[in-house]
């Protein structure tokens, strides 16, 4: 269970904190409400850009990471379709020069055009590095179009092109900032040995003089059911032939989610899970295959991805695949075989919770969607389903007009 206590500053900052006595460090994560999902088709990367840019200066702060060293702290941040998150861990006696760093950040930028230049530069050697130029680096920039024809979710964090960060100026830069890093599109979250009233005192210090902005209102469009069979194919050079399915899942803030999550663990989470079993160590198809649910808020996917063994042919690959896939969607699966994967899923989200970052980011994460309380009710809701969801759900989400298969063919 994850206590906490919760207030809104009157720039609409949305702050909570989490006491834990146990430790004399603290974690400040700062989350916010725009991530790849909101970009303009045209100008993709922004979000992933903008986690660069924040440790490139801002307004009274030239050096990010100095002040924070000095005070035995690190930091990091990552950026999804969903949000940007910004975290600092650091001893609790120096919890307000977190406080400091990151409502300078919030205030505004320095705007260098060096700074720009630099991380633009970064970016798309990282694009090179990481999607163009590393075996199968490419696939979810295939893969996303494949499976969204309408949904933002259908370009990659790291943008559709690089000409789309190469080209982005400084216009650019200051309006997606004051769209989108504002005290009223932000949850802050304050964890460790701290109380309440300190906290208030030093976000009302910090982040109160911060004006705030535009409120910002999604209006993306919504993915239409998928109801044809889609298939992609690509040949490179890469170690092996290569398989990636996606389906249609719902957003991890709908309770359907839980039963889908639980049949992707089921399908391919570790040695002991269907595919496997059956796929690599029985009949030594694959090398290596798993499934997972990517837990997007929106409206997300179900992936199975597999290499296959030498000698193996694509279409033998699916077929053990999809013969797996229509066992269970013809009998579901047995009571034990579930509890054994809510367990696997219970044990994962408690040893989560150990360490308090984690913590911390979990909660920003279901305060950001409307419903906080959603982090103390994961186990629950992942124990409440039943074989019968299982294989209602599996009915619905692996049926093969909801499929998107992509064909990652070695060169010859």
């Amino acid at each position: 269970m994850i206590h906490y206590q919760q207030f809104i500053l009157d720039n609409g900052l949305k702050v909570y904190v989490h006491e834990d006595h146990t430790t004399p460090i603290a974690a400040v994560n700062l989350l916010y409400n725009v991530g790849s999902r909101d970009e303009e088709g045209h100008k993709t990367g922004f979000a992933h850009l903008f986690e660069h840019l924040m440790f490139g200066g801002s307004k009274h702060i030239p050096v990010y990471d100095e002040p924070l060293q000095r005070v035995g702290g690190e930091n990091n941040a990552f950026t999804s379709p969903d949000i940007t998150n910004y975290y600092i861990t650091l001893p609790a006696v120096n919890l307000e020069t977190a406080f400091w760093l990151e409502s300078d950040r919030m205030l505004g930028l320095s705007f260098d055009p060096r700074v720009l230049e630099v991380q633009q530069k970064v970016v798309v050697e990282e694009f090179k590095q990481r999607y163009l130029n590393q075996p199968y680096g490419d696939v979810w920039l295939r893969l996303r179009p494949l499976a969204y024809k309408v949904h933002p979710y259908r370009w990659a964090t790291i943008g559709k092109e690089i000409s789309h960060i190469e080209e982005a100026t400084m216009d650019d830069v200051r309006a997606f900032f004051y769209k989108f890093y504002i005290p009223n599109n932000a949850v802050l979250v304050v964890a460790g040995p701290v109380k309440p009233e300190e906290v208030k005192r030093l976000a009302e210090k910090w982040f109160g003089p911060i004006p705030a902005g535009k409120p910002y209102y999604r209006q993306l469009p919504q993915e239409p059911p998928q109801k044809e069979f889609r298939t992609g194919e690509v040949e490179a050079s890469v170690p092996l032939d290569a398989i990636y399915k996606t389906f249609h899942v719902a957003g991890k803030p709908s309770d359907a989610y839980f039963a889908a999550d639980l049949l992707s663990d089921l399908l391919g989470r570790g040695k002991s899970s269907r595919l496997y079993e059956r796929l690599v160590k029985d009949q030594q198809l694959f090398n290596n295959i798993s499934a997972y649910a990517t837990g997007s808020i929106d409206p997300g996917l179900l992936v199975i991805q597999g290499q296959l063994n030498g000698g193996v042919t694509i279409e033998r690959g699916e077929a053990g695949i999809n013969a797996i896939l229509e066992e269970i969607m013809q009998d579901g699966v047995p009571e034990p075989e579930l509890n054994k994967v809510k367990n696997q899923a219970e044990s994962t989200l408690v040893f989560s919770e150990v360490e308090l970052l984690n913590r911390a980011m979990t909660l920003a994460f279901y305060a950001n969607t409307g419903h906080p309380e959603g982090v103390n009710q994961e186990g629950e809701k992942l124990q409440a389903v039943t074989p019968d969801q299982i294989k209602a759900t599996a009915r619905q989400v692996l049926s093969r007009d909801n499929t998107s298969t992509l064909y990652y063919r070695a060169t010859k």
